[in-house]
C-alpha cells in the first residue's frame, strides 16, 4: 500500500496506491466523505472500499482532497474536489494507459464527486455510492447517467434521508441502457458503524455479479 504523493490543480494530493498485478487491469478510485465533516482517505469505509477493489486485482488508488492530510490547497465545497479527483484519475491512467475499465467508488460527499466525475469520464464503467447525499445536493446532473452502478443506504441514516435516495434510485431507473441496483441496510446509520460487514457484503455481491464474464451489464 505505498505512499504517494501526484500533482493536482493547487498543488500535491497525497494517496495511497496498489499498482495492478497485470496487464490491462481494471482502475478504481475510492473517494472519501465530506473534509469539513473530517473525512479523509483513512475512512474506514474508503479503507474497506479499497481493501476490496484491490484484492480483485484492480490498480486502486485513494487520496485525500485538497486541504486534507499532506495534500495540498484548501476546501473548495465540490468544485475544486472534482478537479482533484480528475487530476487523480489522469495520474492512475498515466502509469496504466493500457486499462479498459474505470470504476468509481464514493462515500457519501465523496458519492456525490464520484458521480459528477461519472459524467465527465466515459471510461468509467461502474460506480459504487454509499450514502450519496441526496437530499443535500442537486443530483439532476445525471441527465442522462451514463453507467450502471449500485447506491447502498442506511436505513437508520438521520444526515442522508433513504427515501431522497430511493427518489434518485427510481429517476435513474427510468432510463434505458443502464441497470441501477440499490441495497438497504437496516439499522446502519450514515457511518454503518455496527453495520460495515453488512455494507461490504453488499459491494461484494454486487462485484460478484458485475465482474462476472456473463454479466449482460457492459
Amino acid at each position: 500500500m505505498p505512499s504517494v504523493i501526484f500533482p493536482g490543480p493547487e498543488g500535491r494530493l497525497e494517496g495511497r496506491f496498489s499498482p495492478a498485478p497485470r496487464p490491462r487491469a481494471p482502475v478504481a478510485m475510492i473517494l472519501h466523505p465530506h473534509s469539513q465533516g473530517g473525512g479523509t482517505m483513512n475512512d474506514r469505509i474508503v479503507q474497506r472500499l479499497y481493501k476490496t477493489f484491490t484484492d480483485r486485482g484492480f490498480a486502486t488508488l485513494r487520496f485525500n482532497f485538497r486541504g486534507v492530510g499532506r495534500s495540498q490547497g484548501s476546501f473548495d465545497n465540490g468544485i475544486g474536489e472534482l478537479s482533484d479527483a480528475a487530476s487523480a484519475l489522469d495520474w492512475v491512467q498515466s502509469i496504466h494507459p493500457e486499462a479498459q475499465v474505470t470504476w468509481v467508488a464514493g462515500v457519501s460527499f465523496g458519492a456525490l464527486i464520484g458521480m459528477q466525475l461519472l459524467m465527465r469520464r466515459p471510461e468509467i464503467r461502474g460506480f459504487i455510492s454509499v450514502a450519496p447525499p441526496a437530499n443535500m445536493y442537486d443530483f439532476s446532473f445525471l441527465a442522462p447517467c451514463p453507467a450502471s452502478g449500485i447506491f447502498v443506504q442506511g436505513l437508520a441514516d438521520t444526515v442522508v434521508q433513504p427515501n431522497s435516495v430511493q427518489k434518485l434510485v427510481d429517476k435513474l431507473r427510468t432510463q434505458k441502457h443502464i441497470t441501477i441496483h440499490h441495497d438497504e441496510i437496516p439499522r446502519a446509520n450514515h457511518f454503518f458503524e455496527n453495520e460495515i460487514e453488512e455494507l461490504m457484503g453488499s459491494v461484494d455481491k454486487y462485484l460478484d455479479f458485475r465482474l462476472d464474464p456473463s454479466c449482460p451489464i457492459r
